[in-house]
């Protein structure tokens, strides 16, 4: 049986839990039920009508949020030359080549996204057993295997994430953090959502946005109207 402590038992009273809300509404609850004394994140996570399994039904992409995520976030850079110099000149916390693989190999893991140019593949493929769980081996397909390591590291300093469609046909992301406040955090919202539309395979039939879920890190969850998707038009143009 789970005890929920006072606090989190007039977060939940707030919330009507068969109610559909609106983004601003949403939000604003979600901001009013957070009472952690750290600075929460605010996740959302929105059920998708495709399935995974097939590849032609995948959901998988980038975004740069307006207003980033609130948190700083530590960049490696597998470049030489020219282009290791032009990574660290942008803001990269660390640019190298093989000194970097093998630290790695040894247990080294103090960054948190990396970018590789192209010709460093073939040296960074050997790290795959290791980033490749963790969601950090660079990709093509996410814009960080690319000899542009400038705009690359410049969009994740700015709080690009990237987010793929789970098993159960969900995704999650974060939105920012409570500190935000509303204006700010409807503007990631916006941004994302944005782009998840954008996304819709072809080969998905039906309804594409089945539900939307907006929550802290300890808050419960709030429910929105897929219907209010369109509004949000404005706050990401």
């Amino acid at each position: 049986m789970v005890i929920k402590g006072k606090k989190q038992r007039a977060a939940m009273e707030k919330v009507d839990r068969l109610a559909k809300y609106t983004f601003n509404d949403a939000v604003q609850l979600a901001l009013d039920t957070s009472h952690s004394k750290f600075d929460e994140t605010v996740d959302i996570a929105v059920r998708l009508g495709v399935d995974p399994r097939h590849a032609d039904q995948m959901v998988r992409g980038t975004v740069v949020l307006p207003n980033g995520v609130g948190k700083t976030v530590r960049v490696l850079v597998f470049a030489k030359g020219e282009k290791e110099k032009e990574a660290l000149e942008t803001g990269a916390d660390y640019a190298g080549s093989d000194e970097y693989v093998e630290k790695i190999q040894k247990g080294w893991l103090e960054f948190d996204k990396t970018v590789a140019t192209p010709d460093m593949m073939t040296v960074v493929s050997k790290l795959g057993r290791i980033l490749g769980p963790r969601g950090m081996m660079p990709n093509a397909k996410l814009g960080t295997v690319t000899f542009e390591v400038a705009k690359a590291v410049k969009e994740i300093k700015a709080g690009k994430i990237d987010f793929k469609v789970e098993k159960a046909g969900i995704v999650h992301a974060p939105m920012g953090k409570v500190s935000f406040g509303a204006r700010k955090i409807l503007e990631n919202v916006a941004a994302f959502m944005d782009t998840v539309m954008r996304l819709k395979p072809p080969a998905s039939k039906g309804t594409y946005v089945k539900s939307i879920a907006l929550s802290t890190t300890m808050g419960p969850g709030i429910k929105v109207d897929p219907g209010y998707v369109k509004d949000l038009k404005e706050l990401s143009a």
